[in-house]
């Protein structure tokens, strides 16, 4: 390798020095990208409207209708995705992976395996009790084989069938976590799309506490490694027992407690009043109603000894898990909160809610225990809890906090030859640095230098790899190192 005195080999022969001046001041330069909100694309056109089609059909609701099948005009198409569904353009899927490692990394320290399932499932998967909002929120429809699907909105009854079909040939306890899409038809607010992806995390075989304090540990690790703190967030924890409780002193039937779960996880969403109409509709005597809201109201552990007394078993889950987060060092993170019931007709104890103390937002994740999840499938029931992250509602609290990293692209190396004939020795170049684990974006036409200079300020390479004639000849290719401008020659046998 020789340093080089004379850096116009950078320069294609006909360049002269004065032009190479101008063309390396254009390095940092660059070029806006402006799409137009609407393109045009010519379709095959059809005097029979789809839903005319659909209607001659079977006449089965939901059932997929065969598109047109010839079209003739040409006609605009928007170009904004779905309402309610996201596009994930380069700079956004940049950081969509970055969150998606963070919590495959996280999982992992915690000895979880990665799980999936289909996006689309059995409708029968989600539609357990009466009067659960995500029953009413289902993209469900027939298929052709006559079986009634749905997207899925959540990812546990997924995983429930999943262990229900392994059975015994896995060992409890299971440790796994999922990434995965979601579909819910509902009304969007800040943070609440109809589309989302989910991060999960469940432990199954471990009936006592630790294993939920083992979750919300996992999540306050998450929520360090990404620079939110407790004074960020926090946790609202409470149990589904500490309800059964109040329901079995007014002896309102075990049949109605999943009804009433429903209207006591609408508390901060409809007023108060709507909640007690809803709550004596319910069948709850004025007296239980009452008494259930004053109960509700309760936020230390200390206040729930005084109303339920001490022999209450919610209780002492409840003091395990706090001594546990103690233990873990996490106790700032969480606070007790007996509103707290969660939505899902499933749980059965211990449940928490993840939350912004400045109160902009909605719930940003949430879970709890399970144990009988399995027998409303044919399974046999299996100790089990878990938790629910969505990635839109972090997302909008990393923009509010300032903590979105610069996830700007970055290449190692930008690659271009100086005349059309040595293209291919440009991709041979190429193929050798990816051969040892260097990225490289290979300029696949004959492109002027300051276009290149270009490109490579905007993809953030690290240096500029030039096939030149003169250097081709001799087995040799010229380098700029991007970031001080340092150039020379080396073999490409050298290349590293």
């Amino acid at each position: 390798m020789r340093a080089i005195t004379n850096p116009s080999f950078l320069i294609h022969h006909h360049h002269r020095p004065s032009v190479a001046s101008a063309v390396l001041r254009t390095l940092r330069h660059r070029i806006p990208f402006l799409s137009p909100s609407f393109v045009k694309v010519k379709a095959q056109s059809t005097s029979t409207s789809y839903a005319e089609l659909d209607n001659t059909r079977t006449g089965r609701s939901g059932s997929l209708a065969s598109p047109p099948a010839h079209f003739d005009v040409t006609q605009k198409i928007d170009v904004n995705p779905p309402k309610g569904t996201r596009d994930f353009p380069p700079e956004e899927m940049r950081l969509r992976s970055w969150l998606f490692q963070n919590f495959r990394e996280v999982s992992q320290l915690f000895g979880f395996e990665e799980v999936d399932f289909p996006v689309l499932e059995s409708e029968a998967l989600f539609i357990r009790k009466a009067g659960e909002e995500i029953r009413d929120q289902l993209y469900c429809f027939e298929d052709r084989g006559n079986r009634r699907v749905a997207l899925r909105p959540e990812l546990t009854p997924s995983l429930a069938r999943l262990v229900i079909q392994k059975g015994k040939s896995v060992s409890l306890p299971l440790k796994w976590f999922a990434i995965g899409q979601c579909w819910r038809y509902e009304r969007m607010t800040r943070g609440r799309r109809r589309e989302h992806y989910q991060w999960n995390m469940d432990i199954i075989g471990v009936p006592n506490v630790a294993a939920e304090a083992e979750l919300i540990f996992s999540i306050v690790t998450f929520f360090k490694r990404i620079g939110i703190t407790a004074s960020d967030v926090g946790f609202k924890v409470s149990s589904r027992k500490v309800l059964q409780e109040v329901l079995r002193r007014y002896s309102v039937p075990e049949n109605l407690f999943g009804r009433v779960c429903v209207v006591i996880d609408k508390l901060e969403k409809i007023p108060i009043d709507d909640i007690k109409k809803e709550l004596r509709s319910a069948e709850l005597s004025e007296e239980a109603v009452e008494e259930l809201l004053q109960i509700l109201s309760v936020k230390s552990l200390t206040k729930l000894e005084e109303k339920l007394g001490s022999s209450v078993e919610a209780l002492a889950d409840l003091k395990q898990l706090f001594s546990l987060a103690e233990k873990y060092g996490y106790s700032e993170w969480i606070q007790f909160d007996a509103s707290i019931v969660r939505g899902l007709a499933y749980y059965t104890g211990i449940v928490f809610e993840g939350f912004d103390r400045e109160g902009k937002l909605r719930a940003i994740c949430g879970g709890g225990r399970y144990d009988r999840l399995l027998s409303t499938f044919g399974g046999d029931d299996i100790p089990a809890c878990g938790f629910g992250f969505g990635d839109a509602v972090i997302v909008e609290l990393l923009k509010e906090r300032g903590l979105v990293p610069d996830l700007s692209p970055q290449v190692q190396n930008i690659v271009c030859s100086l005349d059309q004939d040595l293209q291919g020795a440009a991709s041979l170049v190429a193929a050798r640095l990816r051969e040892k684990g260097q990225s490289v974006d290979l300029v696949l036409e004959n492109k002027p230098l300051k276009w290149v200079f270009k490109r490579a300020a905007r993809i953030n390479a690290q240096r500029l790899i030039i096939v030149g004639s003169e250097e081709w000849q001799k087995g040799m290719v010229g380098v700029k190192i991007l970031s001080s401008g340092e150039q020379y020659e080396i073999k490409v046998d050298e290349l590293e």
